[in-house]
C-alpha cells in the first residue's frame, strides 16, 4: 500500500496518537481503487479524550486578546500554506477532484479565512441597550468553550480549517472530524495544529458517522456542532443531539439549484456559466452546484445545443494531470447512487443528451467513473428535477412566463443557491426577491466571496457562514444589568 502521508495518526491534546480501537480505516485512490493510507478508528473514548483536552485548553485561550489570537491563528495559516503542494496532492488523489481548481480554491481559501477571522475577532462586541433611565444595560459575547465541526468529502482541507476560523476567533477549542471517504489531508493538518497551536485547541478525530459522528453529536458537554452534508443526515443529528441536550447546530446541507435564464441573454455566454455553475470539475460534487437549467423558450434549443457541445468536450482522466477536466466522484457508493438517479431518469422518459453511465474506455473500467451528463425535458413532476444527485448530472428545461419560472425554480424542497441571468435589472431583482434560496447570483454562477453569509433556507439548511454571522455564531449573548 502507497503511504501519502507521515502521520497516519489524530490529534488529541497535542499529541498525534493512535485510535482506542486498535483498527484502521483505509483509503482509496478513487481514480484507481487502489488503497493509499490509513486512519485510526476513533472511539467514544477517544472523542472524550478530545473534550477533555478542549476543555483544558479553550479557557486559556479565550483569556488571551483578540489579537493574541490573530497572531497565532496567521502562525497557523502560515504553516499550512508552507504545506500547500502536499496537502493539494494528497487531497486530489484521496478525494477524486481535479488539481487545478483546488489549487486555486481549496487551501487559498482555508488560508484566506483564517486570516480573515483573525482580523475580524477584535470587532466581536456586543451593546449597551437604552431600556430604562436610570440602569445600564449591556450584552457581551462568550464563546461556547467545545465546539465541533463535520466536515464533507467533497473539500476536507478547506471546510476543516476555515469552517473553524470564526470558532477559533470567537476563543473556542475545535474538534474537527473529517470524512470517511477521504480523511488523509486532515493528518496532515494534524501535523501542523500540533506544531503550531496550544495543545487541546485543535483536535481531529477520524472515523465514520456511526461511531466518532456520533459520539460527537450526542456527547452533552460539546454545545455547539456544525455540519455540511445530506439533509438526511443533518435531521439525524438534529433528533440523535436532541436526546442528549439542548445544542446549537447549524447546518449546510443539499441543493437543487436553478439557473433562471431570461431570452435577453447570449446563449454561448450562458452555457459557459452552465456548465462552470455545475461544477464538473468536482464531478459536480458540491451542494450549491446548479443543477437545474431553467431557460426561457425563446433561447432554449441554442443554450441546450452549446451546453451539450461543451459538456461532451471535458476530459476525464487522473485528477492529478493539469489537462483533466474530470475526474471520479468520490465513492463507490456516490457512483452507484448518482447511476441509480441516471436510470430513474430514463425510465422517467427524459431525453438524455449525452451520458448517463460509467465512460467508455479501459482506463475507466476500474475506479468510481460516471460521465458528464446532461437530460434535457426536465420537469418538476420528474424525480431528477426533485432529488440531489451529488453528481456530474444537469436537469435543462424551458419556461415561457416569469411566473412559471419563478413556480418551477421553487418547486423542490431545496434552498441553497440559485442563478438568475438576464440584462435587465428590474426582471433580475424582481426574480431574485421571489426565489426561496439562501444566496443567489445575479449574472454569475457558483462563486463564493469572504464576508459574505452562505447558507440556505427550506431543507437546505439552518444558519449562515463564511461571514460576521458566523463569528457571533459560536458565541452566546450575556446580558448585564447594572442597577446604578
Amino acid at each position: 500500500m502507497e503511504r501519502i502521508t507521515q502521520a497516519e495518526r489524530m490529534l488529541i491534546g497535542g499529541e498525534l496518537v493512535e485510535g482506542g480501537s486498535g483498527e484502521w480505516s483505509i483509503s482509496v485512490n478513487p481514480a484507481t481503487e487502489e488503497p493509499i493510507g490509513r486512519v485510526p478508528v476513533a472511539t467514544r473514548d477517544d472523542v472524550e479524550r478530545a473534550v477533555v483536552a478542549s476543555e483544558k485548553a479553550w479557557p486559556e485561550w479565550a483569556a488571551r486578546t483578540p489579537m493574541d489570537r490573530a497572531q497565532v491563528m496567521n502562525r497557523f495559516a502560515d504553516a499550512i500554506a508552507a504545506r500547500a503542494d502536499e496537502i493539494l496532492r494528497v487531497e486530489v488523489t484521496d478525494t477524486g477532484n481535479t488539481i487545478r481548481p483546488m489549487r486555486m480554491i481549496d487551501v487559498p481559501t482555508a488560508v484566506e479565512s483564517l486570516r480573515y477571522y483573525a482580523g475580524l475577532g477584535p470587532d466581536l462586541r456586543g451593546e449597551t441597550i437604552p431600556a430604562t433611565r436610570d440602569h445600564i444595560h449591556m450584552t457581551m459575547h462568550e464563546p461556547y468553550g467545545v465546539v465541533a465541526r463535520i466536515a464533507p468529502f467533497n473539500h476536507p482541507v478547506m471546510f476543516a480549517v476555515a469552517r473553524t476560523a470564526a470558532a477559533l476567533a470567537a476563543g473556542n477549542a475545535v474538534i474537527v472530524k473529517p470524512p470517511e471517504t477521504s480523511p488523509l489531508s486532515a493528518m496532515i493538518l494534524a501535523e501542523i495544529a500540533k506544531e503550531v497551536l496550544p495543545a487541546g485547541l485543535f483536535n481531529i478525530v477520524t472515523g465514520d458517522g456511526r461511531g466518532a459522528g456520533d459520539a460527537i453529536v450526542r456527547h452533552p458537554r460539546i454545545k455547539r456542532i456544525a455540519f455540511i452534508g445530506s439533509p438526511v443526515t443533518g435531521r439525524a443529528i438534529q433528533r440523535a443531539a436532541a436526546e442528549v441536550t439542548v445544542k446549537h447546530i447549524s447546518l449546510e446541507l443539499g441543493g437543487k439549484n436553478p439557473m433562471i435564464v431570461f431570452p435577453d441573454c447570449d446563449p454561448e455566454k450562458i452555457a459557459d456559466a452552465a456548465v462552470a455553475g455545475m461544477n464538473f470539475s468536482w464531478q459536480g460534487q458540491s451542494c450549491g452546484s446548479l443543477s437545474r437549467l431553467l431557460l426561457h423558450e425563446d433561447i432554449h434549443d441554442r443554450v441546450l445545443k452549446a451546453v451539450v457541445e461543451r459538456v461532451s468536450a471535458l476530459k476525464l482522466g487522473d485528477p492529478l494531470s493539469e489537462t483533466t477536466d474530470v475526474g471520479p466522484v468520490n465513492s463507490e457508493v456516490h457512483m452507484k447512487r448518482i447511476l441509480e438517479h441516471c436510470a430513474a431518469a430514463d425510465a422517467d422518459g427524459a431525453r438524455k443528451m449525452l451520458g448517463g453511465g460509467r465512460p467508455a474506455g479501459k482506463q475507466f473500467e476500474k475506479g468510481y467513473w460516471v460521465a458528464p451528463t446532461v437530460y434535457a425535458d426536465i420537469t418538476p413532476a420528474h424525480r431528477l428535477w426533485q432529488n440531489e444527485v451529488f453528481g456530474p448530472v444537469l436537469a435543462v428545461s424551458k419556461w415561457k412566463s416569469f411566473d412559471q419560472a419563478v413556480e418551477m425554480a421553487n418547486s423542490t424542497e431545496y434552498g441553497l443557491t440559485g442563478a438568475i441571468w438576464t440584462n435587465d435589472i428590474r426582471d433580475a431583482l424582481r426574480m431574485a426577491r421571489k426565489v426561496r434560496s439562501g444566496h443567489l447570483w445575479i449574472n454569475g454562477a457558483s462563486m463564493h466571496f469572504l464576508g459574505v453569509p452562505f447558507g440556505g433556507m427550506k431543507t437546505s439548511g439552518v444558519g449562515r457562514e463564511e461571514g460576521r454571522e458566523e463569528l457571533y455564531s459560536y458565541t452566546e449573548t450575556k446580558t448585564i444589568n447594572i442597577m446604578l
